[in-house]
């Protein structure tokens, strides 16, 4: 019986055995890219990009690559983009790549896996991605330009650019110029990486403003529009541009660059955009920023926020997001750092410039502390988590915002860090600040833009100089862990409260004007477009406890065709004792249904109230440094 068992064992292992080879197996790894290196690129390259091409939106690129020896040879087009945290670089816009060596035509093969490892299209409407080129203005991404050789450091890699521009226009960079003949610019060799951190501004309508003409650092504000007549400011528009800078300085107690260029479209046709540089910004605002100024402080908080990353995101950048290169991975562990921190110091040197009057600012914070604290997800997910959000959903639209959440680290971040300051100042009685650390973490470096990457130690400590306490349970707490309410105690350890009103505060009815919707996400828990389809639904709320989702088209409200002053009179009505409850005629691709939501509790828009007899310690923080 032994024996038969032992036979019967081995018939089976060869059966088994046989069926295995007959199961696909992993093919040979793709042979690996050569890893970079901290040594000298042997030779510069030079780019050139002819960006005259405005009625197809087509940029011609030339690049000469130099080589040290004949055999292989790897170039890569960069694919993780800095400032977007995320590898979203568009190579789907690049075609038409010839390469050739000593005059005659080499092939080449993408690399399967790292498809990045090649002529660049310019959209040309803006479902195929942002608009870039328009025929009076261009932004310039050096980025989308060009490949770099693997194997080296970008830091490593020389190059020399130059671009052509349409007669006549006029361009701000921050690179050094090194000629201009008729219509090619060429700049000074650069590094590879200092390049593609150093996008252009060009347009037929073009101004210039120096705002600190005798500072310690070049610092210009460079404006391209749609049309001349936007490009006129009044003498206090400046002036408070001329504030951003003096108080940033105040602030940060340095200059973490020898040179300083704001490039800004006012224009309603180039892509949004508001990106960040080490020694420039990109930023689109709206076409009558200057000519209607009174109206248009909603937004104006974006050129403060990209300001303050030259010292937080690009001069101290968290550890494990440097990279070498632009297609290795980045990680965005620290966002409510590089990202937080700063959109707290945007809204705060608006108000210290006066870009912002300090009632604008505070209704700014009471959206933010709104939004957050109804915000469904934080019971499962974390802010932590949110900062792998630029990878995971590289800002695709989503379906249900309150419980995905969202990159929560931009403004919950700006929550934790208003809590961090106020408790400094009530624990010192005043006499610390936030500002402290700023000057202590962010400070250093004048005239030099050489990154300085840290780790969440380095953030606890400078905190715990600044003024002792438990900072790691601090931080850990309201960044990695999980709360039904977001934190406000900034707010109240501030001097205020967050209130709901049946009335906007003149912020949020210029949001709502900017965005073009009507937002009752406090009420029925909907934001409506100017069209009536629905752009998003609370999770939870009486409108998603209805059947409602984002998408579907609100046809009519109480039997009559909708609008959005239809539908808040129709909330208000309500709340009546006699009132009706909300209905609404909902088109959902070609089906219609009557929805009734059932609440009656009123318009709720939120604004901060003050706390009578507490310090007013949100008045002090957004006061002007002098």
């Amino acid at each position: 019986m032994k024996a038969l068992f032992f036979s019967a064992s081995l018939l089976t292992l060869a059966a088994t055995a046989a069926v295995a080879q007959q199961l696909p197996q992993p093919s040979a790894p793709t042979p690996a890219i050569a890893a970079a290196q901290d040594i000298p690129y042997p030779g510069t390259l030079k780019l050139s990009v002819d960006a005259t091409d405005l009625d197809r939106k087509i940029f011609q690129i030339r690049q000469t690559v130099p080589v040290a020896k004949a055999g292989k040879f790897t170039l890569l087009y960069p694919q993780w983009v800095p400032g977007g945290h995320s590898p979203r670089n568009d190579i789907d816009k690049l075609a038409g790549l010839v390469i050739t060596a000593n005059g005659q035509r080499l092939a080449w093969t993408r690399d399967p896996v790292q498809v990045f490892a090649f002529h660049f299209l310019s959209p040309v409407e803006t479902k195929v991605g942002r608009m870039v080129m328009t025929p009076d203005m261009l932004n310039l991404q050096w980025l989308q330009m060009g490949f770099y050789p693997a194997g080296y450091y970008t830091r490593q890699i020389p190059i020399e650019a130059s671009v052509k521009l349409p007669e006549g226009w006029q361009h701000a960079s921050a690179l050094e110029v090194a000629k201009t003949e008729g219509q090619v610019t060429t700049f000074k060799p650069t590094t590879f990486e200092t390049l593609v951190d150093s996008p252009m501004f060009a347009g037929r309508y073009f101004k210039s403003v120096d705002l600190d003409p005798t500072g310690p650092a070049r610092v210009r504000l460079n404006m391209v529009a749609d049309k001349a007549e936007l490009l006129e400011f009044k003498p206090e528009h400046i002036q408070a541009h001329k504030d951003l800078v003096q108080q940033s300085y105040k602030l940060f107690g340095s200059n973490p660059f020898d040179r300083y260029d704001f490039l800004v479209a006012l224009s309603d046709t180039l892509g949004g955009i508001g990106l960040e540089h080490h020694r420039s910004s990109e930023n689109r605002v709206a076409p009558k920023y200057f000519t209607d100024w009174e109206k248009t402080f909603v937004g104006r908080d974006l050129l403060p926020h990209e300001f303050t990353h030259s010292w937080n995101g690009k001069y101290r950048r968290g550890e494990d997001l440097w990279t070498p290169t632009l297609n290795e991975p980045m990680r965005d562990s620290l966002m409510w750092v590089y990202e937080g921190q700063t959109q707290y110091w945007g809204n705060v040197l608006s108000a210290r410039s006066n870009l912002h009057t300090k009632q604008q600012s505070l209704d700014a914070l009471a959206l933010v502390a709104a939004a957050y604290d109804n915000r469904r997800g934080r019971d499962w997910r974390s802010v932590a988590d949110t900062t792998n959000d630029p990878i995971i959903a590289g800002r695709k639209p989503l379906s249900w915002l309150s419980y995905q959440r969202s990159e929560d680290y931009y403004s919950e971040g700006q929550l934790v860090w208003l809590d961090a300051d106020t408790l400094i100042r009530e624990k010192t009685g005043g006499k610390k600040s936030l500002d402290d650390f700023a000057k202590a973490f962010f400070g250093g470096a004048n005239g030099s833009y050489v990154p300085r990457t840290y780790a969440f130690e380095d953030v606890v400590k400078t905190l715990n100089d600044v003024t002792p306490y438990d900072w790691t349970r601090f931080l850990k707490t309201r960044i990695e862990g999980l709360s039904e309410k977001a934190p406000l105690d900034g707010i109240t350890r501030g001097g205020y409260k967050l209130v709901y009103s049946d009335t906007q505060t003149e912020f949020n009815k210029s949001a709502e004007t900017r965005a073009k919707n009507t937002s009752l996400a406090y009420s029925l828990g909907l934001t409506a477009g100017a069209d009536g389809v629905l752009t998003d639904v609370q999770w939870g709320g009486p409108a998603f406890k209805a059947g409602l989702t984002q998408g579907v088209t609100v046809v009519a409200v109480n039997g009559e065709t909708f609008d959005g002053d239809k539908l808040k009179a129709a909330v208000t009505a309500a709340a009546k004792p006699e009132g009706k409850l909300v209905e609404l005629l909902i088109k959902s691709g070609t089906r219609y249904r009557t929805v009734t939501i059932d609440y009656r509790g009123g318009l709720r828009y939120p604004r901060l109230e003050r706390i009578p007899g507490t310090p007013a310690r949100l008045d002090d923080i957004l006061a002007a440094r002098k």
